[in-house]
């Protein structure tokens, strides 16, 4: 800093400058004296760097194009340029025309700029965008190709805070899209990958596979008497009632080729299970009696048939009973517009017997050649896909599917989705119960490694671990909320329920169903909202596959719900906490007479309710095999009693195998009325032998009470 000299004025001192270096010539050069060189040292304070020139201040150098004496409104001196100022700056302000970068632009700054304009962004291309539920912002955005920070910006704009890994529904996601020019398709998960798939397929990929056949008919034509015919097996006997409950799968080697066959219940209650065995068939073999002829069921299975655009063969069983008439059939089913091949029609005729297992060759040699002219294929390299056609949950082993591979090949070890559910492959049997590795394509398979139990029908598709947890997170999240938004209601029977129908008053009964199978459960789940009349309205509050627990005893409880078991048996635990709740459980082992009942109970018909009393149960520790007797059960009585006169229950593991009574009860060898808790004793089952170590035996007693007497 340059010594500065106070003002010459009285009592001022002054300090003299240094002079500046100056080049040989120019001004202030050595030999001249200092005033010369400099003129009269000014009086007055030095203004700052940047204050504006005033009457005082130090004149300016004389080689400055600046004037050399101050003029009124200029200062004495300029700054020069600095390198931040653009060319051309010192003129822009002369002329008032100063103008700042445009982002720093405001309207209304004066009249010495204008407020800046912006053009519009350009308009983007129409972008097909496939969503799926879901659907995160970074995978949407990477479908649209923008940045994800402007999908966050457009949602945050609408009011919407979200993350960017944040799933969106459907609505959401599709408007987001088309904000950003994106045409809309909205796929499932395993839509998207199976059109992934097809993209990548060639001709040579895909290879012959086994024909899937569906058996379809009414009830009691003998279907699955004939599947069993070519399986070598023995199944109706073990229906309930003879009916087939359930889907069955088989595949059955045909010489050097396979044959894949789907059972169907016949019963009219199985519509939608039937409907669904179409959707995954390649062939539908109608099995119509020559005795009985074309019934309401037949019609409606080949409804289903034509709905799938499948081919059909008609199967003339019971050709050998009394009273058949083969062409009788084939007149009512030309009136259907199925003609015989040999009238003319494009449809086979095969006359079957299923019980002498005649016309058995002739059937599976036509289910070959209609299999030939379709040319069935699939490609056996690709992710597994296919179809749940039955779930449930087994003791020993927790959930298990059976799944039929349509595309692809299943592997031990696969991660896979199916709905809602999630799982990994820990295991595989065939329909013998046989231990597989792998399924390829049009196999029938029982899977082990679920996560729960999966919808019947429900899509089956192998993918990426991370992608299927996200998605089965997403959709069980959306049916707790359907679940959360159920209403409750007061308790009632089906007693009550008749006594209220009595005075009048319009009800809404609710229902909690347990089944043995998840086909039973979507059935019933189904048929019994449609039995709602004027006066009572049914409702399904709760579902589920498995033995009555305590929470879906608790559920009815706040609900005021009636359990509908089919097939299955509440627990101990559950049956103790029904009876403290005053909660009703009706069992059935066959699904007509559950609607049945809940027809007559709706109708104020109810005949006298059968009430079962729980007496004790037992634990089978020991057998004895008595001459002329049978099998004697050494039992140990772990709760309750057991009598004389009671009904005996049979369980073997979780399940009920057999009911009848006690034929003899004893304790060494004397007869016993009754054996109580802590004692053992034994025991004969009447008409049964198999009973074996470990089993259950549950006594009970049973009472007929009249309708309104009380639950």
């Amino acid at each position: 800093m340059r010594p500065q000299q106070s003002g010459g004025g009285a009592g001022g001192t002054g300090r003299s400058y240094s002079p500046r270096p100056t080049t040989p010539g120019g001004p202030g050069a050595p030999g001249r004296p200092f005033e010369q060189r400099r003129g009269p040292l000014p009086t007055g304070t030095r203004p700052g760097p940047r204050q504006p020139g005033r009457p005082g201040m130090l004149p300016p150098m004389p080689d400055s194009k600046a004037p050399s004496k101050a003029e009124p409104g200029k200062p004495l001196y300029t700054r020069k340029p600095t390198s931040r100022q653009r060319p051309g700056a010192d003129k822009r302000e002369q002329e008032g025309e100063r103008k700042l970068h445009p982002t720093r632009q405001r309207p209304g700054f004066g009249d010495r700029r204008a407020a800046a304009v912006i053009a519009p962004p350009e308009p983007r291309a129409p972008r097909e965008v496939a969503i799926t539920e879901g659907i995160t912002i970074r995978e949407l955005a990477e479908k649209l190709d923008v940045r994800a920070k402007e999908l966050l910006k457009t949602l945050l704009d609408r009011g919407v805070f979200a993350s960017i890994n944040q799933a969106l529904d459907v609505p959401t996601a599709t408007t987001l899209a088309e904000a950003f020019s994106g045409v809309v398709s909205v796929v499932s998960l395993e839509e998207e990958m199976v059109l992934e798939v097809a993209k990548e397929e060639t001709k040579e990929s895909l290879k012959p596979r086994p024909p899937v056949v569906t058996v379809m008919g009414h009830v009691d034509h003998g279907k699955t008497s004939l599947l069993d015919a070519i399986r070598s097996a023995d199944v109706a006997e073990g229906e309930a009632g003879g009916i087939t409950q359930h889907i069955g799968a088989y595949k059955v080697a045909v010489g050097d080729r396979s044959v894949v066959f789907i059972d169907t219940p016949g019963h009219e209650a199985f519509t939608r299970m039937r409907a669904r065995g179409a959707k995954v068939t390649d062939i539908v073999i109608l099995v119509v009696a020559a005795d009985d002829g074309v019934m309401p069921q037949t019609k409606e299975a080949i409804d289903h048939a034509r709905a799938a655009k499948v081919p059909m063969i008609v199967a003339i069983n019971k050709i050998d009973a009394p009273g058949a008439q083969p062409e009788r059939v084939k007149r009512q089913l030309s009136d259907l517009n199925l003609v015989p091949a040999e009238w003319g029609g494009d449809t086979e005729f095969v006359e079957v017997s299923a019980k002498k297992k005649t016309g058995i060759d002739k059937l599976l040699e036509m289910v070959l050649l209609v299999a030939d002219l379709r040319e069935l294929r699939a490609n056996p390299d690709a992710p597994a896909t296919g179809t749940v056609l039955e779930s449930r949950v087994d003791k020993g082993r927790g959930p298990v599917a059976t799944v039929l591979i349509q595309n692809g090949t299943l592997k031990a070890g696969d991660f896979f989705i199916c709905g809602a559910v999630f799982g990994k492959v820990r295991a595989m049997f065939d329909d013998r119960g046989r231990p597989v590795v792998d399924a390829p394509p049009s196999t029938p398979v029982e899977v082990l490694g679920l996560q729960g139990v999966p919808e019947v029908g429900d899509h089956f598709q192998v993918t990426d671990e991370a992608k299927a947890r996200h998605i089965v997170d997403y959709r069980q999240g959306k049916q707790r909320d359907a679940q959360m938004a159920r209403t409750s209601g007061a308790r009632i029977t089906l007693d009550q329920l008749h006594e209220q129908l009595k005075a009048g008053d319009v009800k809404e009964l609710n229902l909690v169903i347990k089944a043995d199978v998840q086909g039973s459960v979507e059935v019933l789940s189904e048929m019994l909202p449609r039995l709602s009349t004027d006066q009572v309205k049914l409702k399904i509050i709760g579902s589920g596959v498995g033995p009555v627990k305590e929470s879906d005893v608790v559920l009815a409880s706040a609900s005021g719900a009636i359990i509908i078991a089919f097939g299955v048996r509440p627990d101990r635990k559950a049956a103790d906490l029904a009876h403290q709740e005053h909660v009703e459980i009706r069992t059935h082992n066959i699904i007509y007479e559950v609607s049945d009942e809940i027809k007559k109970a709706m109708e104020g018909l109810l005949d006298p309710i059968i009430t079962e009393s729980y007496l004790g149960r037992a634990e089978v520790r020991n057998t004895f095999k008595v001459k002329g007797i049978g099998t004697i059960a050494g039992c140990y009585v772990t709760d309750g009693v057991l009598k004389r006169d009671a009904q005996i229950r049979v369980n073997r593991d979780g399940g009920v195998i057999y009911t009848s009574k006690l034929s003899s009860l004893k304790r060494f060898k004397d007869d016993a009325s009754e054996v109580r808790t802590g004692f053992e004793c034994g025991v004969g089952i009447a008409n049964f032998n198999d009973v074996k170590v470990g089993d259950q035996l549950e006594a009970y007693q049973v009472t007929k009470t009249q309708p309104g007497a009380g639950a």
